[in-house]
């Protein structure tokens, strides 16, 4: 029997996603440009506590969508003010200089994206807890458990960690983000192998490949919280290919000149909102039918 395929919900919470990429980066940019050093700082650490305190908050949200929500939108903040603008902070502080191109001179690398992968041993310990700690719903640590544990991942990872969803969509993003940085800084790093290589570009076609796959996991979910939730992995695996191709001048990254770009960056806002609002809308009616009941 074939399966239903739900193509709103999974065009909708992808491009909901998506579009928190370029905006994610334009408003980094332009909190670089507007505001002074000192400001700039104080209110990098302060978004990242309100993120924080987001995905805290949306443990006690009702609702799964709601919880979600939370957990992404929190999530993003904490990345954005916690993780980047403090790397952002203490490259600049002890001076790490930025990688420019030896043609034109222009920066092809920041700073704070050189030191990132020395948080390499960082994502590891986590990922080490994860795997052998708990059963979980992701396929990329179900597929390494299966490798490592054979007929024993059930002795091994037995039972999930207390699941809170908020909690659930925060450290997903984070992961995901933070293993998308590692794959691209050291592709990148020319000790290793560097942003022409081959094996660059097939790192980026496979990452491209892959979210497809994903997307058409994504399409067959009903609920409209745990599409969102695949969908956060749909597009972190789509948008390194997008990094990629960017680095490589194949086309104009427009969030990275927002202010040139003000009409495109201005209509990715209205789109954005607008599925915001909608799904925040479905979450409240969910929400409003089962108190009815």
């Amino acid at each position: 029997m074939k399966s239903k395929r739900y193509w709103w919900k999974a065009i909708a919470s992808f491009l909901m996603v998506l579009f928190t990429m370029p905006l994610g980066h334009a408003l980094m940019i332009m909190m670089e440009h507007t505001m002074g050093k000192t400001a700039l700082h104080y209110s990098a650490f302060a978004m990242g506590a309100v993120g924080m305190f987001m995905v805290i908050r949306g443990v006690f949200a009702k609702g799964d969508t709601r919880q979600t929500l939370w957990g992404l939108f929190g999530g993003l903040l904490f990345w954005t003010g916690w993780v980047e603008f403090l790397f952002m902070y203490f490259a600049n502080r002890f001076g790490t200089q930025a990688q420019l191109d030896p043609v034109t001179g222009e920066i092809v690398t920041r700073p704070e994206y050189l030191i990132l992968p020395a948080s390499f041993g960082f994502w590891m310990m986590i990922m080490v807890m994860y795997l052998f700690s708990t059963r979980n719903g992701c396929n990329f640590i179900n597929w390494w458990q299966r490798m490592l544990f054979r007929g024993r991942k059930a002795d091994i990872a037995a039972r999930p960690m207390t699941r809170h969803t908020s909690i659930v969509t925060f450290m997903e993003l984070m992961m995901i983000l933070w293993a998308s940085y590692l794959l691209l800084m050291f592709c990148y790093d020319d000790v290793f192998l560097g942003d022409h290589h081959p094996v660059t570009f097939l790192a980026g076609l496979g990452c491209l490949v892959g979210s497809f796959f994903i997307f058409a996991k994504q399409l067959k979910i009903s609920a409209w919280g745990a599409n969102i939730r695949m969908a956060i992995a749909t597009v972190i695996v789509f948008w390194t290919p997008v990094e990629i191709l960017g680095r490589m001048n194949f086309f104009d990254e427009i969030w990275v000149a927002p202010m040139e770009h003000k009409t495109e960056m201005v209509s990715i806002l209205i789109v954005f909102v607008a599925l915001v609002i909608y799904l925040c809308y479905i979450g409240a009616k969910k929400k409003s039918n089962k108190v009815n009941e």
